[in-house]
């Protein structure tokens, strides 16, 4: 490029391979709410989140064996931390989904969209740039007409109650697994944090006072299949948050409530306008969070940093 070319900004939208990973489980995450919500007939919520977790474990540890005896001790407290949060994020979403819908509950879900900037501030200290947090503030809005799945403002009963401290749960596993992703060994970490867990879950069957459930072919079916699926996305997510921002993972993952609602329409639930005017805020949100802008007179230098050496937006 000559001196004497123009100087001016270019926009552009160009989701990573990471980042792409990311959207293909948020789309898993949105199918997810749905068969929760049907097993929930025939089982607890954490006896069914532990054997769900169980099956996780399992799965990761099989195909990670060779390495899990390296195991060090900044791995084993990043996995436990990591597994209560996720013990706490799903459980409590699971608990949620025994008397609310799954759309709506995909919808309070997804409130962690602005909880994880804010646990990213008071922990890690980082604010997030610009651009993310114009997405942020619009996917905060979008959430806000999709928490009614009514069209009417929440009306916090124990079940929303519960998917809302979820969501706070979910925010922190999300700032966790980026603090130690490329400090720790991706496939050691994931076997810690799915069987805490996993073990953490079976555990609160006592002071909860859970009934164990009778054998049904849908839980176990449901357990292993959606077992399988939590190893592949844990792995995948310790992996893909190495060069992905929390915000902008976040941001990504933002899309969730949106699947959600789909797979809830293909069951027969309907949604308002409002809800579909927040989902459509949401989908705006994650695109302005990827957008970037560079000017061309950048040194190389700084147009090919890595996306964890530079500030979201």
């Amino acid at each position: 490029m000559t001196s004497s070319a123009p100087q001016h900004a270019t926009i552009t939208f160009r989701p990573s391979k990471a980042e792409w990973v990311l959207i293909f489980i948020t789309i898993l995450w949105g199918g997810t709410f749905l068969l929760v919500h049907k097993v929930m007939t025939v089982s607890g919520p954490m006896f069914f989140v532990g054997l769900r977790f169980a099956a996780a474990a399992l799965f990761v540890a099989m195909v990670s064996a060779r390495s899990l005896s390296g195991l060090t001790a900044t791995e084993l407290k990043a996995g436990f931390l990591i597994g209560v949060s996720i013990m706490l994020g799903y459980g409590l979403q699971t608990v949620g989904l025994q008397t609310i819908s799954s759309s709506q509950s995909a919808f309070i879900t997804a409130l962690y969209v602005p909880f994880v900037p804010l646990l990213q501030w008071v922990i890690l200290g980082r604010r997030p740039g610009l651009m993310p947090s114009i997405g942020i503030s619009l996917a905060f809005i979008g959430l806000m007409l999709l928490a009614g799945p009514n069209g009417r403002s929440l009306q916090f009963s124990p079940g929303e109650i519960a998917t809302v401290v979820s969501a706070v749960a979910i925010a922190a596993e999300i700032i966790l697994i980026s603090r130690f992703a490329g400090k720790v060994d991706v496939r050691r970490v994931t076997v810690v944090q799915l069987a805490t867990a996993s073990a953490l879950s079976f555990l609160m069957i006592v002071p909860t006072q859970e009934a164990l459930p009778d054998f049904s072919w849908l839980l176990v079916l449901s357990a292993v299949g959606l077992g399988a699926m939590s190893a592949a996305i844990q792995v995948a997510m310790n992996w893909a948050q190495k060069s992905v921002s929390p915000t902008r993972a976040t941001l990504i993952y933002a899309g969730e409530p949106v699947w959600g609602g789909v797979f809830g329409r293909l069951a027969g639930e309907r949604l308002p306008g409002a809800a579909l005017v927040g989902a459509l805020l949401i989908v705006i949100a994650v695109v302005v969070s990827e957008l970037k802008i560079k000017r061309r007179e950048e040194s190389p230098a700084q147009e090919e940093a890595p996306e964890q050496e530079r500030e979201p937006g």
